[in-house]
């Protein structure tokens, strides 16, 4: 029997009035706004309507070092979420929103799979409530701001060498990457070299993420530093009179979407940072409601443990005021023999029957990834639990094996079959969670504000990465030292690397040590609140494979869309 496509199983789903599933939540339909029939946006009203409610425990998912496999931890999130109603406990689950760049690219899709998933799929993977699309335009926007401020005379004394702000299109489009912009007559505007990044890479993503109200939206987006002056004076959104249109276009989109998963849990989906540049988890307002509807909170945290989990601890929990419970790193089989260094797995390309074979002595090999996995959860004071996410494939002894390095390191784990088996595969990962967040545990932040941006990206690159040390560029180290006399120094850090290694070399598997981190440029987000060192060459708009998914995304003779998986 052929197992159903995603796509497939979404559209056979049974779906409860999203009015019912607010209620189930607490959130009242004078909360609730239908965004057609199975979507709904949820007034920021309810954060201080909910707030004499009990506090939800609050749980994070990652995972270890992604693989071109994928590891499955929408799909896991989504699982357990269903999974808590299944031990008798009610959970909300708070996800990012797929970007529909990697959506017609290599993904297809990002709603989880199987039957975990949220739904409607087609409405999550597309254009949703248009929330990308506010981004996309209140960007491009300031954007036009700025350029007309070029073109009138450039009062501020812009230095058009040292200006930081592009624009975004939600598309993958390599040929966007630099561009000449104000070609033509003298009419045509002043010209320059730019380039476009993807939607979810923009500092408005960033910080329509990590602001708690409207007014606070408003607020960052006119610290947002668009360029430099001739003589280094930042100059922000506020100084060109661009910050209050971008909020008025962002007013609406600042509203979590309320949609539900296959079995009617609930899911706040909202927000899409990227997870290289940016922190890359969903919004801090959906949590602030979804921490009061239930018993659980569930989200998730972009790439592994040593990406957006940190950036959860030390960048949205700081901006949140929010203190997570306990933390599940997502593992499979394949992903650790991956990690062993012994196979050479390809993305689209059928699986080397070695690492098929059983061998639970290459799990753990790779199971050096996990370790250090786990290590960096408890680095900030919280429990771990390790979700091995089974496939048909998988032998016994190698789900024993993962077993055996998640107790080594003091972590419970529990094999899930959620894919196939919907919240039910899930109940033994659903006890675990539950009982490591009963337990006493003392988070703590990585380092504080006050630390120097140097002492910040040190902290990070030895306890979290496990380098050596940190080599810093000439232009990076001026730059530090410019955000520091501009009184940026007191932001938390976010280091864009690669995602496919915990070093900054992405050919490097396992946990690899002897190595130092060379930080070649620095880049502030100031309304977002964090400076980022950037490691390696880290595209900020992807581009296209040469089989991407748009070559099969299409609507049939009925007009349903297919192969969106």
């Amino acid at each position: 029997m052929t197992f159903p496509s995603d796509l497939e199983i979404a559209k056979g789903a049974t779906l409860k009035p999203l009015a019912d599933v607010a209620a189930e939540m607490g959130i009242g339909p004078h909360l609730v706004t239908p965004w057609g029939r199975d979507v709904a946006k949820i007034d920021l009203a309810a954060i201080d309507e909910l707030g004499d409610r009990p506090k939800a425990k609050y749980v994070v998912v990652s995972a270890v070092t992604p693989t071109p496999l994928g590891e499955g931890k929408t799909t896991t999130t989504v699982g357990l979420g269903q999974a808590m109603r299944h031990i008798g406990k009610r959970a909300t689950v708070a996800i990012r929103q797929p970007s529909m760049g990697p959506t017609f690219g290599i993904k297809g899709g990002a709603a989880g799979g199987g039957y975990s998933q949220v739904v409607p799929m087609e409405q999550l993977n597309l254009h949703l409530t248009g929330d990308f699309h506010a981004v996309t335009a209140a960007h491009n926007m300031l954007s036009a701001v700025l350029d007309n401020h070029l073109f009138q005379g450039n009062e501020s004394e812009i230095d058009q060498h040292n200006i930081t702000w592009r624009r975004v299109l939600d598309v993958n489009d390599r040929a966007l990457r630099n561009v000449i912009v104000g070609l033509g007559s003298r009419l045509d505007g002043v010209p320059r070299q730019t380039g476009f990044d993807i939607t979810a890479a923009s500092e408005v993503m960033a910080i329509f993420a990590l602001a708690r109200s409207v007014p606070e939206m408003r607020e960052r987006l006119g610290r947002i530093v668009v360029a430099y002056t001739r003589d280094g004076k930042p100059v922000t959104a506020e100084d060109l009179g661009g910050a209050g249109s971008m909020a008025v276009i962002m007013r609406d989109a600042m509203a979590p979407n309320l949609l539900q998963t296959l079995e009617n849990t609930p899911v706040l989906v909202h927000a899409g940072p990227f997870g290289n540049i940016a922190h890359g988890n969903s919004s801090v307002v959906a949590d602030l409601i979804g921490i009061r509807a239930g018993d659980f909170l569930i989200t998730e945290a972009g790439f592994g443990a040593d990406m957006g989990a940190e950036r959860f601890f030390n960048i949205k929990c700081r901006a949140s005021g929010l203190t997570p419970d306990a933390a599940v790193v997502v593992t499979t089989v394949r992903a650790l023999k991956a990690h062993s260094g012994k196979h050479r797995v390809v993305a689209g390309r059928a699986l080397p029957e070695a690492l098929l074979a059983e061998n639970p002595d290459e799990v753990h090999v790779g199971g050096a990834n996990l370790r250090k996995q786990i290590e960096n959860i408890r680095l900030h004071g919280v429990p771990a639990v390790v979700a091995i996410n089974a496939f048909p494939g998988d032998h016994p002894s190698e789900h024993a094996a993962i077993a055996e390095i998640a107790a080594s390191m003091g972590a419970r784990s529990a094999v899930c079959t959620h894919f196939a088996d919907g919240g039910r595969g899930a109940t033994e990962l659903a006890q675990a969670v539950a009982e490591a967040a009963d337990e006493p545990s003392e988070f703590r932040f990585l380092y504080p504000s006050s630390a120097t941006l140097r002492e910040k990206i040190e902290v990070v690159a030895r306890q979290v990465y496990g380098a050596d040390g940190v080599d810093y560029d000439p232009p990076a180290a001026r730059q530090i030292d410019s955000y520091e006399r501009n009184g940026f120094g007191n932001l938390p850090v976010c280091i864009a690397k690669t995602h496919l290694s915990i070093s900054s070399d992405a050919s490097l598997t396992g946990a690899p040590t002897g190595w130092r981190l060379p930080v070649r440029e620095v880049r502030a987000s100031v309304g977002a609140g964090f400076i980022y060192p950037i490691c390696g060459d880290m595209r900020t708009m992807p581009g296209l494979g040469a089989h991407p998914a748009a070559h099969k995304i299409d609507l049939d003779a009925d007009g349903e869309i297919v192969n969106l998986s």
